[in-house]
């Protein structure tokens, strides 16, 4: 299910033509056409993924591989809103209740636990009092890559259209200050609590 949230995501942001070229560009034509069913089985590896992402990079540049990326995150969790959301208890009136730092804490567990649940990611969570820590190890965005700053920037989208979300529409900071393709044990994302403005 996840590997096709991120299909469709990149079919959100650039068009059929642009899934499809990128597909060919990633040596995933055997793809096209034929997107990974709509079940809950793992069923698109590391390797794909990480390939995607790279041919993005280098067919639009690096800025604007990174804005799209950005972009591809924030589509993807909105699909994966509506494939897991009823499931995860997000949507219900109790949870859009709660203070905000509370749904913060409390939604990302809720997505980390999603994540490690669906994918072969291990994603564990750190929190202090005015940040969260998102710490991927076995990550799938940059998977086997060696780069001189973070590549994960998917993961960034996904978590800002998440507290965005989880917010009521308010932006927070989110930056990756560790990278698993820069050298670094684990990709670490840094959430700061308090929203931007």
């Amino acid at each position: 299910m996840m590997g096709r949230i991120v299909l469709l995501g990149v079919e959100d942001v650039l068009g059929r033509n642009g899934l499809e070229k990128v597909l060919n560009l990633a040596d995933l034509s055997e793809v096209v056409g034929s997107l990974p069913e709509a079940s809950f089985d793992r069923q698109f590896g590391f390797d794909r993924l990480s390939r995607i992402m790279l041919c993005i990079e280098r067919y639009f540049g690096p800025r604007a591989g990174r804005g799209i990326a950005l972009r591809l995150g924030r589509a993807c969790f909105k699909r994966a809103l509506r494939a897991y959301g009823p499931r995860l208890g997000v949507n219900d009136m109790s949870f859009r209740l709660l203070p905000l730092s509370t749904k913060l804490n409390k939604s990302s567990e809720v997505f980390a636990n999603m994540v490690n649940k669906h994918t072969d990611q291990e994603i564990y969570l750190e929190e202090g009092d005015d940040k969260i820590w998102w710490h991927i190890e076995h990550c799938p965005i940059c998977w086997q890559r060696k780069t001189e700053s973070p590549a994960c920037h998917l993961a960034v989208g996904f978590l800002q259209e998440a507290l965005y979300w989880v917010s009521g529409g308010k932006s927070f900071r989110v930056e990756e200050t560790a990278c698993i393709a820069q050298g670094n044990p684990v990709c670490t994302i840094e959430i700061n609590k308090v929203p931007l403005g």
